[in-house]
């Protein structure tokens, strides 16, 4: 007989939630021709400004080796450019160029108007609460939780 778990299975609902949402955003995305992970690095730079590759690599949830060779196609496109720290010459920064600036700019309207259908479609109140609720769930997880760095897939 199978197991009679007490709880739902929050990871499995969350990654649904995810693949819902994303189906909103992949047709724009591929319009676009970038990837889901190449839009999480460029929207992580916009939003948060330069990063050492380390600190991408955990913003973005994306492994190292594998952020190693999306960065690498990426420069080479240029649409973000590595440059010295300058605290540590050692240390390499990853920024934004006008190119991906540019793109971000043209791409923006088709993602601010997806948002605002889900927003028609959730409400404001739902949305602004989903946002609280996940915003507070990590904050809390992360603080508690013994995380470490990302393993998890791509």
């Amino acid at each position: 007989m199978a197991s009679a778990f007490k709880h739902r299975n929050l990871p499995h609902l969350l990654l649904r939630a995810r693949e819902t949402f994303m189906a909103r955003f992949r047709p724009i995305l591929r319009e676009r021709g970038i990837t889901e992970q190449q839009w999480r690095v460029l929207r992580t730079l916009n939003d948060t400004g330069d990063m050492e590759p380390n600190q991408l690599a955990d913003a973005c949830l994306i492994l190292s080796p594998s952020l190693t060779r999306m960065l690498a196609a990426m420069e080479q496109s240029e649409m973000i450019v590595r440059t010295k720290s300058p605290v540590d010459q050692r240390r390499q920064v990853i920024s934004l160029t006008p190119k991906s600036r540019q793109f971000l700019a043209d791409v923006e309207p088709q993602v601010d108007a997806e948002y605002a259908r889900i927003e028609a479609q959730l409400g404001r109140a739902r949305l602004d609460a989903l946002y609280a609720a996940i915003d507070e769930s990590i904050q809390l997880m992360e603080t508690h939780t013994p995380m470490g760095r990302f393993v998890g897939d791509e």
